[in-house]
């Protein structure tokens, strides 16, 4: 069945840019490598495209420690040998100890399903590599079992990445690679409203002011991302604050945006000299 164009859900406003990426992930077959930085929606992508397509979610958090066949299947050596010791079950039946991770899960399914591989950069630079075959075969084998899982259809799969560690070449041809900017100011204003859909005008325009003027500041080791902004409008609506009070030296509530000790004390000294002005 032909499913029309990603355009995101009322709760996830995509760019143009987006979409066409997603597209094209799709009509590939291929990987969709999503990078940007912190707080700009890629794990979100994931999860609001599984909505709209009505589709499972199979969600894969990568670890320092992840290994490429967890994604698949986890052999349970530990309750076969608690088996084993105190006489539970046959522990000559094997697979009963064999549990497909979430990329398996996905293969096995008889639907369709999104696949996130999130953060793929915290792992071991060869985690990558070790996909490759199982992501161009769609099939893989369980030694223990000697089972092979091959896709029923092919899953789609969102990978991101905070770009801690340059991932392989062979690996990135691949993957179709979109990296997504952060919001400019009008679809931003769109985000906002998506979370507060009844603010007002003035403390809207006044936020938006204050938080690009914030973003601008040189130096800041980690700017304030669209979830931090969400945050911080919500607490200025609760304190029912004066807009006009945004668009001074100080801003109120800093904690909710800043989360660095260096940052708040850089944008400290720079207010004091009216560089935020």
């Amino acid at each position: 069945m032909q499913h029309a164009s990603f355009r995101g859900t009322p709760q996830y406003i995509v760019a143009d840019e987006l979409t066409r990426a997603v597209d094209v992930s799709i009509h590939l077959g291929r990987p969709l490598l999503l990078k940007g930085e912190p707080g700009t929606g890629k794990t979100l992508l994931a999860v609001n495209l599984a909505k709209a397509r009505d589709c499972t979610l199979e969600r894969w958090q990568v670890k320092s420690t992840t290994k490429a066949v967890d994604g698949l299947y986890v052999y349970d050596t530990v309750r076969r040998l608690h088996d084993s010791r105190f006489g539970e079950g046959d522990v000559r039946d094997v697979a009963q100890y064999i549990d497909l991770g979430p990329l398996g899960r996905a293969f096995e399914a008889e639907d369709r399903r999104v696949v996130l591989i999130d953060e793929i950069d915290k792992a071991d630079l060869e985690f990558p590599n070790d996909l490759l075959h199982e992501l161009d075969t769609m099939s893989f084998s369980i030694p223990e079992t000697g089972r092979t899982v091959t896709a029923q259809q092919r899953p789609i799969v969102i990978i991101t990445s905070n770009n801690e560690k340059e991932l392989p070449d062979a690996f990135l041809r691949r993957c179709v690679f979109h990296f997504i900017e952060f919001p400019a100011r009008e679809l931003m204003e769109r985000i906002v409203a998506v979370h507060h859909p009844d603010l007002d005008d003035q403390l809207l325009a006044a936020a938006l002011e204050a938080f690009y003027r914030l973003r601008r500041v040189d130096g800041l080791r980690k700017p304030p991302s669209t979830s931090e902004l969400v945050d911080w409008v919500s607490a200025l609506r609760h304190s029912g604050i004066d807009p006009a009070k945004l668009l001074g030296a100080g801003l109120p509530f800093i904690g909710t945006l800043l989360k660095k000790e260096q940052d708040v004390e850089l944008v400290g000294r720079k207010m004091g000299r009216g560089a935020m002005s």
